[in-house]
């Protein structure tokens, strides 16, 4: 059974004529009764009953010609769908961006590049942090966030981008490392810091790792709000650990060290996530594929860890 034959015996019923039908399709009468035939044998049943006022469906016919127009339309659907697709992609995407990371420095060169490639998309940026980001991912109110990777989580899928080491982020009359790129996690243990609430997965890694040591964590405060971080460092009123990249966008000034902690080094990984439930829009695939590339030109050459030190 193919699709020209249903669309022929929709005709014909719709026609009530075998004779009309093939005027309309502009197909010989004789080849129109031979793919009723041919259907009639495909299903071993009859569907027409002949005379001379013209054709009536059977109750196999009845059956067949609703199936039919549902085929029928479902195939011209798949090919305005297909049609679609070819043209430029289009629509909204929104993307999530964890605070503490290099990511928001990213985004003039996202929206740039987004514009020029794809000019009928509009980017929706927000910042969020990973508590809340995982239900908003596979809620559908976003289509990608770029965070601190947490391990599984049902519902949504991470693509690891980077694997970087975590600095020490002070300000330069500190007296630590001194002389030193270099600072050890229970050097680092004796400063107070700065960190985000226990949920974010930055938090989790710098204190698993203090606990692994033995190593106490005193913390100054607990900061949600980058700008208010950047015054508080800049005050000299406590530390902070950030990854390299992070530190270099937040921090670009002189009047800050960042040092990376060794002894043992401590490691977080950037991932881009996405909902596994169901595939993303046209637009939004396009738009992960670019940041995925922008993240990997960007980041691998100058801030991957050394896997050595892992």
């Amino acid at each position: 059974m193919d699709t020209r034959k249903l669309s022929y015996f929709v005709k014909i019923v719709d026609s009530g004529s075998i004779t009309k039908a093939a005027a309309a399709l502009h197909v010989a009468q004789p080849a129109l009764s031979q793919q009723v035939s041919a259907l009639e044998s495909d299903l071993k049943q009859r569907l027409l009953i002949r005379s001379k006022q013209g054709v009536e469906p059977t109750a196999a016919g009845h059956t067949l010609y609703r199936h039919a127009q549902t085929i029928l339309r479902l195939v011209e659907q798949a090919r305005l769908d297909v049609a679609a697709s070819g043209a430029a992609p289009s629509g909204r995407v929104s993307i999530a961006i964890a605070p503490y990371s290099m990511a928001s420095s990213l985004t003039p060169q996202i929206i740039r590049e987004v514009s020029r490639r794809y000019p009928d998309i509009v980017v929706h940026l927000t910042e969020i942090f990973g508590g809340v980001l995982s239900e908003a991912i596979k809620n559908g109110r976003l289509d990608m966030a770029l965070i601190y990777e947490p391990g599984k989580i049902r519902g949504v899928q991470f693509t690891t981008m980077i694997v970087e080491d975590l600095h020490l982020v002070t300000h330069e009359d500190v007296d630590v490392a001194q002389g030193r790129t270099t600072v050890t996690l229970e050097e680092a243990s004796g400063l107070g810091l700065f960190l985000p609430e226990k949920n974010h997965t930055l938090r989790q890694i710098i204190e698993k790792g203090l606990a692994d040591q033995g190593l106490p964590l005193r913390l100054v405060g607990e900061v949600e709000s980058v700008p208010s971080l950047v015054r508080l460092i800049r005050a000299n009123l406590g530390a902070t650990v950030l990854p390299k990249s992070a530190a270099d966008a937040l921090f670009p000034d002189e009047n800050f060290k960042v040092l990376r902690i060794v002894e043992p080094a401590l490691q977080s990984k950037i991932a881009l996530c996405t909902p596994d439930h169901e595939p993303l829009s046209e637009a939004a695939s396009a738009v992960l594929i670019l940041v995925k590339e922008m993240l990997q030109q960007q980041l691998m050459s100058k801030y991957a860890a050394d896997p050595s030190e892992a």
